[in-house]
């Protein structure tokens, strides 16, 4: 019996979210970065699985640039063929936290799937349920400097000691 329910979990297609939110990364003069590409690339890949019937992205402008991140990664991914109208974008969040307070105003309390690197993943998902979404993530896979890993991790651990930015 066990067996049977086991396989049929596995059969049934995982339930889709509202939305699939692409965390902001930097973007080189209207050009998505390496770290942004592949984000939004994971993005693509899950729209077209039907895991979620919108993507928004989200970041602003870093100080000095003339194109916002979520501008960047919209037309990104509207060149690479998702449909203009399943696309929302957010340009004037500057952190991970505003990121997802982006979301939650657009969504609500939405089941959402988050789409950053691995190593920062865990404080993202940390942040979106404490923001009140329902959110799973999607990690894009890579080598990332032991430096960043370490940030993240760092930045986890005191994020779960401290109370939430405002």
């Amino acid at each position: 019996m066990r067996r049977a329910l086991a396989l049929a979990f596995l059969l049934v297609p995982a339930l889709a979210a509202e939305a699939i939110v692409v965390l902001g990364a930097a973007q080189w003069n209207g050009r998505p970065s390496p770290v942004f590409a592949a984000r939004l690339e994971l993005a693509a890949r899950l729209f077209r699985e039907g895991k979620a019937p919108l993507v928004l992205v989200t970041g602003g402008r870093a100080e000095g640039a003339r194109y916002a991140e979520g501008e960047v990664g919209c037309r990104y991914l509207e060149a690479r063929g998702l449909p203009r109208a399943a696309l929302r974008c957010e340009t004037e969040s500057r952190s991970t936290w505003e990121n997802l307070k982006a979301a939650r105003r657009l969504f609500g309390p939405a089941e959402v799937i988050v789409v950053t690197d691995a190593p920062h993943l865990p404080r993202a998902l940390l942040y979106a349920r404490r923001l009140g979404l329902r959110a799973r993530g999607a990690a894009v896979q890579g080598r990332f400097a032991l430096r960043y890993r370490w940030r993240e991790r760092l930045y986890y651990l005191l994020s779960l000691a401290l109370p939430a930015p405002p």
